[in-house]
């Protein structure tokens, strides 16, 4: 069964186990809307740094672009 769990500031990880492996997908949630940020396999405990910081990139990425969108 898929479980979630926040990593801060927005983020959210969404852990699933599969056959022989771990799988994470990043997104957050504006406006009520879900947005995938990254998604892995996963082969360590903790979520590995670089997938975090990269999720955090994207999101900040699309934050931009979409208030871009709304003042438009």
């Amino acid at each position: 069964m898929p479980l979630v769990r926040s990593l801060g500031d927005g983020l959210w990880e969404l852990r699933s186990n599969l056959p022989n492996r771990i799988a994470r997908c990043l997104f957050y949630v504006p406006y009520g809307r879900i947005v995938l940020l990254h998604g892995f396999i996963k082969k360590t405990q903790k979520t590995p740094t670089e997938d975090k910081a990269l999720a955090f990139k994207r999101k900040d990425a699309h934050t931009q672009f979409d208030s871009r969108q709304k003042t438009a």
